[in-house]
């Protein structure tokens, strides 16, 4: 008996383990800490991204939405992204120019694995976010200025609503060649939109042009004199007036000319091969002589950014018998537009200023 217990404690085998066992907690919650501030950055940056969207697709709501429904809406969108825990609809400002601002918060008590050895149950994750969405077009006005020309044509405006594929006719402004006018041939200008039932019948401006030879007789104020001809435009509906286009409920706006005896017959100014038959920023000095910047071949007007809030733009369009690049003052289709902004639903510049 009195061997082994001699043995017993000469023994060296496994004196080691305990003492490893005890040593190797703190290796473990420093471990363990690493993991779960891995799992906790990844978390916070799902919560963000999440968040960040769901913000984002609260500006598709009118203003007459509620904040109580915004919040649902709001909710169920971070949750649909993959956020984790409660989002919180924060501030919500309409500005009197129609500028949109939302803030809003996230906030998830993530539960911890291996710090709960150090009775740390979860890590509080809070993110924010907040946007600033511009007022854009909700209103165009279109005021025919002079159309001339030889060859009938007709200007188009079309639209497609948010949500919608369909392109719609939004207003429509018909040219007919009367055989007046000598260097340039000059008619019968009609512009519709549509009534109540999409039909375009009402007739919100017209303008007629007429010539005749003077002679030796003074040229009446306001002709356009070529040789001893003189021809008169004059409106005989809506005079200065033009076409008021509500265009708020529009994603996607432009305008199409079609020229039946042109090449090429149609010119749009969302197709990169004709929308530099357009003129922008056109002046006229004293004498009405027309410059203006010709649009780039290849490249896409959008007639949202091209009409100002609040401003006037005088607009030309070649109907396709002179070569591009040309001069302002050989276009066809002259018009101004003007432009009322203010909160609009469709997609827009909206930024995120979190």
């Amino acid at each position: 008996m009195r061997q082994p217990l001699k043995k017993f404690g000469n023994a060296k085998q496994g004196s080691f383990a305990p003492i490893m066992a005890i040593g190797s907690i703190p290796l473990l919650l420093a471990v363990g800490l690493s993991v779960d501030y891995a799992a906790g950055v990844q978390t916070h940056s799902n919560m963000q991204n999440a968040l960040d969207a769901a913000t984002l697709s609260l500006t598709k709501f009118g203003k007459s939405v509620s904040d109580v429904d915004r919040q649902q809406y709001l909710q169920a969108a971070y949750a649909a992204n993959g956020g984790k825990g409660a989002a919180v609809l924060g501030a919500v400002s309409f500005a009197a120019d129609g500028t949109l601002s939302i803030s809003t918060t996230a906030r998830y008590a993530m539960p911890t694995n291996f710090m709960a050895i150090a009775n740390v149950q979860n890590v509080p994750i809070n993110v924010s976010s907040a946007i600033l969405k511009p007022p854009t077009l909700v209103k165009a006005t279109f005021n025919i200025t002079k159309v001339s020309g030889w060859w009938n044509k007709t200007l188009t405006l079309y639209g497609t609503r948010i949500n919608s594929p369909k392109a719609e006719k939004l207003m429509e402004a018909t040219y007919v060649y009367n055989n007046f006018g000598s260097g340039k041939g000059y008619g019968t200008t009609t512009v519709k939109t549509p009534d109540k039932n999409g039909s375009l019948t009402n007739v919100v401006q017209q303008q007629k042009c007429t010539t005749q030879d003077y002679g030796s007789s003074p040229v009446p104020a306001g002709a356009i004199v070529e040789g001893k001809l003189g021809t008169i435009c004059k409106f005989t509906v809506g005079a200065g007036t033009g076409a008021a286009i509500d265009v708020s409920q529009m994603q996607d706006l432009y305008l199409q000319m079609d020229v039946p005896n042109g090449q090429p017959s149609i010119l749009k100014s969302n197709d990169p091969k004709t929308s530099d038959r357009l003129f922008l920023d056109v002046t006229y000095d004293r004498n009405g002589y027309a410059t203006g910047t010709e649009v780039a071949n290849g490249q896409i007007v959008d007639i949202f950014s091209v009409v100002p809030c609040g401003n006037t733009s005088n607009q030309a369009w070649e109907d396709g018998g002179s070569k591009t690049p040309g001069l302002a003052n050989d276009a066809d289709f002259f018009y101004s537009v003007t432009g009322k902004c203010d909160y609009s639903q469709r997609v827009s510049m909206t930024r995120l200023t979190h």
